[in-house]
């Protein structure tokens, strides 16, 4: 069987990013060979990631479908990527696909791993699809409805994505919360209310954090309104948080839930496995709004250093691309501006 060659990002001890090269081998029966178009940094996760902040415990439950190496060492690690697929079974032959794979320029993995993307999502935009999925497990964690006065606090990839969906909820009141100023901008853009910390609203029925700060932790809890829900999507790896569980927190009868992509709600797993989550967000990606999220590209060979900058603590990146070979940086751009 014939070896082709291919080239994937590594963290590596330091922290610090390398391509190394990587072996693979021709697809069989019901396999496809993927050429990389984009991939996306998911910032929150691989933040932690990179520099090597995963606990113990978690190893096993953070992994990647197709991560290789360990947390904390040397590893290629990523879920967010889309590529065409150039060898395989004729119904993907030539498509677009999205696929949980790491930053790498080609590879082999089972057609079952891969979906096609809908009509109406470029490959760019596709890179949001894990995202996506995320906040569309939140909502179902949340269960809004009708005239829901919500409060979104993190003005990042995840919190914006929730905050759009919501605000097409009918009567729902959304505001997209951040210490950043330059988000409303992005707030706009999607359509939601934007709100600097001292001005966001309180006595929500739903407040979702997605900051991933103690800070906006707790102000989400001053601003859930008596019996609501506080939704928390930050991950804080192995840092401590700690909260006011004291003072009103009981007799105000606040619920604290915890939203995690790889759990879906009971109710909801029992009809949704395999890929059809993921097959709702691609659809939802859609929706021209999403353009407003993606950073310019940057090339596939920069992203040793690409990466230490946007997972640095001071770095505002929202979904920064990142580009194989000669892509068109304009791809869905059209959409965005008609």
């Amino acid at each position: 069987m014939a070896v082709m060659q291919a080239r994937a990002f590594w963290r590596v001890p330091g922290p610090r990013g390398e391509l190394r090269q990587e072996s693979l081998t021709e697809p069989g029966e019901g396999e496809v060979l993927v050429e990389s178009l984009y991939s996306a940094i998911s910032r929150g996760t691989e933040s932690l990631v990179f520099h090597g902040r995963i606990p113990e415990t978690e190893y096993q439950r953070m992994r990647a479908p197709f991560q290789e190496g360990e947390f904390n060492d040397a590893l290629k690690y990523g879920y967010a990527s889309v590529g065409r697929v150039v060898q395989g079974p004729s119904p993907l032959l030539g498509r677009e696909v999205f696929c949980l794979f790491p930053h790498q320029d080609r590879y082999v993995v089972p057609e079952a791993s891969v979906l096609p993307l809908p009509d109406g999502v470029p490959a760019r935009r596709g890179v949001l699809g894990a995202n996506m999925e995320t906040a569309v497990n939140a909502l179902w964690d949340a269960a809004p409805v009708i005239g829901d006065r919500i409060c979104v606090l993190g003005a990042g990839v995840v919190g914006a994505l929730v905050a759009a969906l919501a605000v097409d909820i009918p009567g729902a009141d959304v505001t997209l919360v951040d210490i950043n100023p330059a988000r409303e901008r992005l707030a706009r853009q999607l359509g939601v209310r934007f709100r600097l910390p001292d001005d966001a609203p309180e006595n929500c029925d739903l407040v979702f954090h997605t900051s991933g700060s103690a800070a906006g932790l707790r102000q989400a809890l001053v601003l859930a309104g008596n019996e609501a829900r506080v939704i928390e999507m930050s991950w804080y790896g192995t840092r401590d948080v700690e909260l006011p569980l004291g003072q009103a927190f009981h007799s105000r009868r606040l619920s604290l839930l915890a939203s995690q992509v790889g759990h879906p709600r009971a109710d909801r797993a029992a009809r949704w496995g395999g890929q059809r989550r993921l097959a709702l967000a691609m659809e939802l990606l859609a929706d021209p709004r999403f353009e407003a999220l993606l950073e310019p590209s940057c090339a596939f060979e920069d992203l040793p250093w690409v990466m230490a900058s946007v997972t640095s603590p001071h770095s505002e990146t929202l979904c920064q691309v990142v580009r194989y070979g000669a892509q068109d940086e304009d791809d869905g751009h059209s959409e965005r501006s008609a």
